[in-house]
């Protein structure tokens, strides 16, 4: 079996491969357009980032591909701005939106206003089924392995065929995806391609700053943590000091309440403790990380990560040619 070309509306990439929408200041006009640049999809995050610095790197990263490669924007349904985001992403013409956290009709006809495929992030074929009906041009299926806010306790390739099977638009298999056995597993059942957030954090071009990038070199299976965000979402972290402080219900003080999400428990604030991180405070800051982040063992940039996803790809491809033919 080759590697079939991945085709989301005008969508087409080179490779099969979309880079996972990381907020806070994770995959921005940097990640995003170096993905782009090799032959993937690239994804802004407009989570904890205003309007402006938005459309800033929206146009940044088309300037970084010379107007060329595909750029979308990711955008929570949890947070109060997703319809402000939505509108001013689509105004600046982005290739795609693609949302999780939750589904809004509105962002389907908004969708086909602007004439702009929208993209839902779905853990089940129920809500696969739905996204469909309401107008997406395709789903991205998550498994728990994902990092970040997960919607479900089941792994991805449990869910994968169940989606498949479900919906006749193009899927995309996200969650734990690390290496080209990866990818042509996910293909292999029906997959379209894959989304990748992870392996894309420990790169050169991500937008993250170094302290956050080696805390994803250094972190080993143990040091990973299922926690309850102010989302109302577990989410996979990295162990550090912050977390020990929310551990069992802990609380952080907040000293100021962006008033961010439409349904907030204020144990602490996600945002911030995002923010922090970001900054480059990895202790007292949140770190999301993926199931298979151990993996990980040095810094690559997006264009070597990629050619040797897809080296890999096509390595486990002829083997499993071979074996066919010799069964």
């Amino acid at each position: 079996m080759g590697i079939p070309n991945l085709q989301i509306a005008h969508i087409k990439p080179s490779v099969p491969i979309f880079q996972g929408g990381m907020g806070i200041g994770i995959s921005l006009s940097g990640l995003a357009s170096a993905v782009a640049n090799a032959g993937g999809v690239g994804i802004i995050s407009g989570t904890g980032i205003t309007l402006e610095e938005m459309k800033y790197h929206i146009r940044k990263a088309r300037e970084l591909t010379n107007g060329k490669g595909y750029i979308g924007v990711n955008v929570l349904f949890a947070m109060n701005d997703f319809a402000e985001k939505m509108k001013a992403a689509m105004e600046e013409k982005v290739d795609f939106i693609i949302s999780g956290a939750g589904i809004s009709r509105d962002m389907y006809a908004w969708g086909r206003e602007y004439n702009i495929p929208v993209i839902s992030i779905v853990s089940s074929a129920k809500v696969a089924r739905l996204s469909e009906k309401l107008g997406a041009a395709a789903v991205v299926v998550e498994g728990h392995e994902a990092g970040g806010h997960l919607g479900t306790d089941r792994p991805l390739f449990e869910i994968l065929p169940e989606v498949v099977e479900a919906v006749n638009i193009p899927v995309l298999a996200a969650g734990g995806i690390m290496t080209g056995a990866d990818v042509a597993k996910a293909l292999k059942m029906g997959a379209a391609g894959v989304q990748m957030g992870t392996r894309f954090v420990a790169s050169v071009e991500c937008d993250a700053p170094m302290s956050f990038k080696q805390k994803y070199v250094d972190a080993v299976a143990e040091d990973l943590e299922l926690v309850k965000t102010t989302v109302g979402l577990q989410g996979r972290a990295i162990k550090n000091k912050f977390l020990d402080m929310i551990r069992d219900g802990g609380k952080v003080k907040i000293d100021h309440c962006y008033d961010c999400l439409k349904n907030c428990s204020y144990q602490f604030c996600t945002l911030d403790s995002l923010k922090r991180s970001i900054k480059g405070d990895v202790e007292t800051g949140l770190v999301f990380a993926g199931a298979r982040v151990g993996e990980i063992n040095e810094i690559l940039s997006v264009k070597q990560i990629i050619d040797k996803i897809m080296e890999e790809c096509k390595q486990a491809n002829t083997i499993d040619q071979n074996n066919f033919a010799l069964s």
